[in-house]
């Protein structure tokens, strides 16, 4: 009877499983996200990017002889004005005339021309100080796109790095399940404490815990990548399971390369062009200066009473201004100054970023070499405490050791797991940061 009973709820099971996959066609896999796709999305949509590229496209555009003072400008204008008045006149011999009410409309149309002909020079120092300008923010677009490159592969691999813990704390879980299974059978046989039977269950609860935090923790990680690649936060997708690694750096290309591709080093180079530019800038104010203009003009101007009725004149007018500097009360002088010192500390901040960025390199050089020995050590440690552990769970099912033991052996075992996956991660980190400083992602 009792055989029947399980039989009937075994089809029942059978029938309502088949119903849901009736009901509730099968998920789709998740589309697996390559890291080139993902620095693809990034290089289009992420803000600091677009923000950073805005600030070049401005640079581009402010960089114009006609916003240097190169070019003349031309302005057509047009006046026009009504007045009313009492006028008197006296004309000789003492003759007086009054006007009472007398309107006068005056009417004026031209176009003129102003040009810069000579200003000490500064015009060409100021376009080609544009010029550098421009180049500048070319620079910081670059230095942002690798920056914000690094960003999403060290956010990228934080996934799979995140994924490769859940498999080993899910490793881990079926381990402890193995041992509830075999403590249960010890202790329903008499040959196993019950103590062992409830540690093997609290290991068992505190590695679902540890499951469940997990995938919090790989929640988050995805929510970072989205914010970087511009998505919602909410949008889910797969990654790869594996960090690719092999990477063998040259020290001595790296450290030959640096200081001519650090986009640090390359901006600050560019800020003392723009300097040593400004000086000159401040330079020319000791020059004289020629300006000139031209126009065509034509008024007209109509009186309702008085000796001149209307009036109009129409013709071309040319003039020209040389200004010589005499005095300035000292501005020139206190602008000269303050370029000099601008420019000497653009030397300073140049010659504090090379060593920076070439200590940054030695210590990224030397940290990666440590992850990689970290590594290759943890790699046998973790093939170790693994066979260790399966020896304390088959010594488990014999009788032979406690649970304590293998609890420690689990433990050893999940420690290094975690070790292992870190180093790698880190070792991947090294490897993007060495390529960052040389601009080479």
């Amino acid at each position: 009877m009792k055989n029947k009973k399980i039989y009937i709820a075994s089809k029942v099971r059978f029938i309502i499983i088949l119903c849901l996959i009736m009901i509730f066609p099968v998920a789709e896999a998740q589309k697996v996200l390559s890291l080139d796709d993902a620095v693809s999305i990034a290089l289009k949509n992420n803000f600091d990017i677009l923000v950073a590229k805005n600030n070049a496209s401005i640079d581009k555009v402010n960089n114009t002889p006609g916003n240097a003072g190169m070019l003349p400008t031309v302005a057509v204008t047009g006046t026009g004005s009504y007045g009313m008045s009492n006028t008197e006149t006296k004309t000789p011999p003492s003759i007086v005339t009054n006007y009472s009410n007398l309107t006068s409309t005056t009417l004026s149309a031209g176009a003129q021309l102003n040009w810069n002909l000579f200003d000490g020079g500064k015009m060409f120092v100021t376009k080609h100080k544009l010029a550098e300008i421009q180049a500048l923010g070319e620079i910081q677009f670059k230095d942002q796109v690798l920056q914000t490159l690094f960003n999403v592969i060290a956010a990228y691999y934080d996934v799979v790095r995140q994924k490769q813990q859940l498999n080993s704390i899910n490793e881990s879980l079926s381990y402890n399940k193995d041992r509830v299974t075999i403590s249960q059978a010890g202790f329903n046989a008499g040959s196993a404490l019950k103590s062992d039977l409830l540690q093997a269950k609290i290991d068992l609860n505190v590695t679902t815990e540890n499951l469940i935090n997990q995938q919090y923790v790989i929640d988050a990680a995805l929510k970072t990548l989205n914010q970087l690649l511009g998505k919602k936060a909410d949008e889910v997708y797969d990654t790869v399971d594996s960090i690719p690694l092999g990477y063998a750096p040259d020290k001595a290309d790296l450290l030959n390369k640096i200081n001519s591709s650090n986009t640090s080093i390359l901006n600050f180079q560019k800020q003392i062009n723009i300097a040593q530019l400004a000086l000159k800038e401040s330079r020319s104010s000791y020059l004289p200066t020629l300006s000139f203009r031209a126009g065509y003009f034509a008024s007209q101007t109509t009186n309702s009473a008085g000796s001149t009725l209307s009036s109009s004149a129409i013709g071309p007018q040319v003039g020209g201004t040389l200004a010589i500097p005499v005095y300035s009360a000292g501005e020139t002088r206190r602008k000269e100054t303050v370029a000099k010192i601008q420019a000497q500390s653009a030397e300073y901040n140049l010659q504090n970023i090379k060593l920076q960025v070439n200590t940054e390199l030695l210590n990224t050089l030397t940290d990666f070499e440590n992850q990689q020995k970290l590594l290759n050590i943890e790699t046998d440690n973790n093939q170790l405490a693994k066979e260790n552990m399966q020896i304390s769970i088959d010594r488990l099912k014999h009788g032979q050791t406690t649970s304590l033991e293998v609890h420690i052996a689990q433990e050893d075992f999940a420690l290094s797991s975690t070790r292992l996956i870190n180093f790698r991660y880190n070792l991947k980190l090294a490897e993007t940061k060495l390529k960052q400083l040389v601009s080479g992602l």
